[in-house]
């Protein structure tokens, strides 16, 4: 009986031992949202610079992503996009659906971009009663709170509140 005892020390002892090792976390060694999107078959440039945190629950692929406060910027063409200081949905391979906390401008109009296919080399965002399609190449760096790709080294890269 002694050596069973003695036995089950040894090995709670080296549980002890290499069970810290093993689930020592730090922050630079966990995924950034940018590279959860990438795994996902996305582009970096679908989310804005700036998110300070995720979670992500692998099994549904439900997300959160936070930004300290609300971020829009202009795009290149005529689109003003406004991301809220939380945005959410579902992720999976090629497909974000059931967005939320995302807009777009559209003519007067701001509409919430409620998902994002990926068909190859294009990105297709619905905003419920119409898409668009654009070239996966406008998405491959982030764009930046208040000046998206405009900006200058002489601008912050703030976040603009918007309503």
């Amino acid at each position: 009986m002694g050596f069973i005892t003695m036995s089950n020390l040894l090995i709670l002892i080296a549980s002890f031992l290499i069970l810290p090792s093993s689930l020592a976390v730090t922050d630079s060694d966990s995924p950034t949202a940018y590279s959860i999107l990438q795994s996902y078959n996305f582009p970096v440039g679908i989310l804005p610079k700036g998110v300070v945190s995720y979670d992500l629950d692998k099994s549904t692929g439900r997300f959160h992503a936070y930004f300290n406060d609300s971020c829009s910027f202009n795009l290149v063409g005529s689109y003003q996009l406004n991301y809220k200081s939380v945005i959410s949905g579902y992720i999976s391979e090629n497909k974000l659906k059931k967005l939320t906390g995302v807009k777009v401008k559209v003519l007067f109009l701001w509409l919430n971009i409620v998902e994002v296919i990926r068909n190859k080399e294009e990105m297709e965002f619905s905003v419920g009663i119409t898409s668009a399609n654009f070239a996966i190449q406008e998405f491959l760096e982030s764009p930046q709170c208040g000046c998206g790709f405009e900006c200058d080294d002489s601008k912050s890269e703030g976040f603009v509140a918007s309503s």
